[in-house]
């Protein structure tokens, strides 16, 4: 085809389109318009639509001729008060005189049978009216200034999406999703409930409240459920409750349905959330009643809550002991008598006579069913929603009255011409208390504040169930103080009076703590006993803490005990085994001394210097009584006592028998001719090398107290249970001089009486010197590495057993031989015998 054929046919298109235009100069309506359900004339308009029936049967689609009109049932009685409780507001403004004295509202109200196709069709009927043609624009103002619905967040996001661009207000009563709260995308959107967002956390801190970690989730496959649902689980893992499942479902899938009904037969969860829109509740209800599935506890929103069409005879059996969030009740005063009569008298005027012809303000032959619920008023006490209508039409009120500039005195001006979106603008600042007391405004996302009733499924005394409320939420106040609950006041399914346990794993005891099992959530989890020195004093730690290093963990690791403070005490067993050997060897050494004194003018004793042997047996002491010093609770003046007069005490003894053994050397080189050496080794420098070798160690341990002396010392490093109580070295060089100066002057004196031991038998003491000395030696080699590897108070006891060991061993080797000859042999202490003259 050419182009210049194509031209030309533009041409005649065009001609034809602008004749057309100039033949049909009126706007007009493209199919029948929609009649609203309820409707008055007035001078300004709302609008109203209500899912007065719930249920909607489409016509067969064959596209061959136009579908039939859509057949709505199930009359939906709690919509249908919404719908009263709206023109109950409106006729009462009306007749107010205060506000919009001059002006009167008239309404629309459609039904729009659950469903969002219908929700399309009254929308549009809102904005349009129901005349067949309106002039030549099409660009007229909407029939309604503002629209009051829907009751389900689905329909009310196509009703709001839809009126959007118009910026005609959309004030909702329940539509509580969170996604309405977006100024972008709902900008004249406005509700007189709080969202979801509040409801969501509110559920989790309730399931947290009475320990439920481990619950059910169903929710309405719908922008209500999705969304509640969403802010549930992500609030119920920030209070550390596990979902064992989550389920959703459409009123529309029955097969989705059956799905859901066998996922909680199988669950091991006794608590489920269903966020679910009433008609899907009511869904749910019915196949569980039918599979007999009870005993769960349900916890629900404020969308089923409290509906009244979900009370049947078998309803209970599931439902009973149900917790869930409510509106308040409407206690509005007036309304019980409008819903009841004067609704029927005044406004819906179908009645015996004219139910066969159409009457002016409502189709009576499609809805011979409403009519039936003339005179029923078993729900009137419990209606809650109705009071967020009747504020949602005052609001509009004020609003209104606002724009119009209307005074007590000289009423409003009706020369104003109000536009919806001027509506929108005053609805943001309006501020006002309706006559039962509750304040009314919204929010930056035109919300109203969040308060709910908790209320309880429970029996009364005629078996009817009754909505009982046992607590509140109210997220204007501070933290807190938002959730009350009377716990005691509760009844739970099955009637029982205990609360329901729903947990994955049992609660792990103090002493215990959780360990999650693998691939599991985390409320599902293993309790471990708490490890030595850890403790756990709550239910369900995660963790062990360790005890302060002074304390150790009790026997169940619950708390911390002080530890045991453990060292050598004299009331132990132990303690008393060194006490008396300590005693006896100080017993045996004043004996011995005592014999001595007796015969001090003896040959014998006389032989054997007694002058340096009654020092020796003074040194004996002295080393017995020091040992003492070990025993008992160490303290900075027993620490540093101990080693130091363990220190100087062997030394003095040491130098004693130093100078006994030099004394026979010296008196067997005295025997040479010309020989005078004993006159440089007489008694005073006998007395005088004593004291210097004492001397010595004496400066040694000054030294060792003034630089860095031993301390108490609380070790907690050997023993992780008990604390060992000991005396710290303080200076180890100081210590391990003390002991070598010992060792060393030991040694000196074990060589000379080595060289010694085999002279004339008779005078000869050196042999006695050396086993003693040897007996010393060996005593403390031994005592080191038994010291360095001892534990405790055991350390203390090696060390208190080498200077017993080697007290005994001087004492003994010294000083039995000569008091065998004192006391049983008297015959041989004579002078001749001493000189091997006999």
């Amino acid at each position: 085809m050419s182009p210049v054929i194509i031209g030309l046919a533009l041409v005649v298109l065009l001609v034809v389109f602008v004749a057309a235009e100039e033949e049909a100069p009126f706007c007009q309506i493209l199919g029948s318009p929609e009649s609203p359900l309820l409707s008055k004339e007035g001078d300004v308009m709302i609008g109203g639509a209500f899912s007065i029936h719930s249920k909607i049967t489409q016509p067969p689609l064959s596209f061959t001729e136009k579908p039939t009109r859509l057949t709505c049932s199930s009359v939906n009685l709690r919509e249908f008060r919404f719908a009263q409780t709206m023109i109950f507001a409106i006729e009462e403004i009306n007749k107010s005189d205060f506000l919009l004295p001059n002006v009167s509202i008239g309404y629309r109200i459609y039904d729009n049978c659950g469903s969002t196709l219908s929700s399309m069709r009254a929308v549009m009927a809102l904005i349009n009216g129901d005349e067949w043609t309106v002039g030549k624009s099409c660009s007229g103002q909407s029939a309604v200034h503002a629209i009051i619905g829907e009751s389900e967040s689905s329909s009310t996001i196509v009703l709001s999406r839809t009126t959007g661009p118009f910026q005609i207000p959309v004030i909702s009563h329940s539509a509580t999703c969170e996604c309405l709260s977006s100024r972008k995308e709902y900008p004249s959107f406005f509700r007189t409930i709080a969202s979801d967002l509040y409801q969501s956390q509110a559920l989790a801190q309730l399931v947290k409240h009475f320990g439920w970690t481990w619950v059910g989730a169903v929710n309405s496959d719908s922008d209500y459920g999705n969304n509640g649902m969403a802010i549930f689980l992500a609030a119920a893992q920030e209070e550390g409750v596990c979902v064992e499942y989550t389920e959703k479902f459409h009123r529309a899938e029955p097969e989705k349905l059956m799905k859901v009904v066998e996922v909680i037969r199988k669950s091991s969860a006794r608590v489920i959330v269903g966020f679910l829109a009433h008609v899907e509740m009511n869904n749910l209800l019915e196949q569980l009643s039918l599979h007999n599935i009870t005993g769960r506890q349900f916890i629900g929103v404020e969308a089923w809550i409290t509906a009244d069409s979900l009370v049947t005879p078998t309803s209970f059996s599931v439902l009973g002991g149900s917790l869930g969030f409510a509106v308040q009740k409407a206690n509005i005063s007036g309304l019980n008598d409008f819903l009841i009569k004067d609704f029927w008298e005044r406004d819906f005027k179908c009645n015996e006579a004219n139910r066969d012809s159409m009457t002016e303000t409502a189709p009576c032959k499609e809805n011979n069913n409403v009519i039936e619920l003339k005179d029923y008023n078993d729900d009137v006490t419990e209606l809650r929603y109705s009071s967020n209508i009747y504020k949602a039409i005052y609001a509009v009120a004020y609003s209104l009255h606002s724009i119009l500039k209307c005074s007590y005195s000289q009423g409003c001006d009706k020369t104003v011409e109000v536009t919806p979106w001027q509506v929108v603008q005053s609805l943001k600042q309006v501020n006002f208390t309706i006559k039962n007391g509750d304040r009314v405004w919204f929010d930056s996302t035109g919300a109203a504040v969040a308060r709910y009733e908790v209320v309880n499924w429970q029996r009364g005394s005629a078996g009817s169930v009754h909505f009982k409320p046992v607590g509140y939420y109210d997220a204007s106040l501070p933290p807190g103080q938002k959730f009350v609950l009377k716990t005691e006041a509760i009844m739970w399914p099955g009637g029982n009076t205990e609360l329901p346990v729903s947990v994955c794993s049992e609660s792990c005891r103090p002493g215990t703590h959780k360990v999650l099992q693998k691939g599991k959530p985390v409320c599902c989890y293993d309790c471990i006993p708490c490890a030595e020195g850890e403790i756990s004093n709550i239910t369900d730690s995660n963790g062990c803490k360790k005890c302060p290093e002074e304390y150790w963990s009790n026997q169940n690791r619950d708390s911390c005990i002080l530890k045991n403070v453990e060292f050598l005490s004299f009331t132990e067993v132990m303690g008393k085994i060194l006490v008396f050997f300590t005693l006896f060897g100080l017993l045996l050494t004043l004996i011995v001394a005592t014999l001595f004194l007796i015969n001090k003018d003896t040959p014998l004793v006389k032989a054997n210097n007694s002058e340096l042997s009654f020092l020796l047996l003074f040194s004996l002491t002295l080393c017995f009584l020091c040992s003492l010093t070990f025993i008992g609770r160490p303290s900075e003046w027993s620490c540093m006592l101990r080693h130091t007069a363990f220190g100087i005490t062997f030394v003095l003894c040491i130098s004693c028998i130093l100078g006994k053994t030099i004394v026979v050397l010296m008196a067997f080189r005295a025997t040479f001719p010309g020989s005078n050496v004993m006159k440089w080794f007489g008694p005073a420098q006998q007395r005088l090398s004593v004291v210097a070798f004492t001397l010595i160690q004496v400066l040694i341990c000054i030294l060792w107290l003034t630089i860095n002396p031993p301390f108490p010392f609380k070790n907690m490093s050997h023993y992780k249970e008990k604390i060992i109580l000991e005396c710290a070295l303080g200076s180890a060089v100081g210590f391990w001089a003390v002991l070598g100066y010992i060792g060393l002057l030991a040694m000196l004196c074990f060589v000379l009486a080595f060289l010694a031991r085999k002279l004339p038998d008779n005078f000869n003491e050196a042999k006695f010197i050396t086993f003693s000395m040897l007996i010393f030696c060996a005593v403390w080699i031994t005592f080191i590495p038994a010291y360095v590897s001892s534990p405790g108070k055991f350390t203390v006891a090696v060390e208190i057993f080498a200077i017993l060991a080697s007290s005994y061993g001087i004492l003994f080797c010294i000083f039995a031989p000569k008091c065998v000859i004192i006391v049983l042999k008297p015959e041989l202490n004579t002078k001749k015998n001493l000189m091997g003259k006999t």
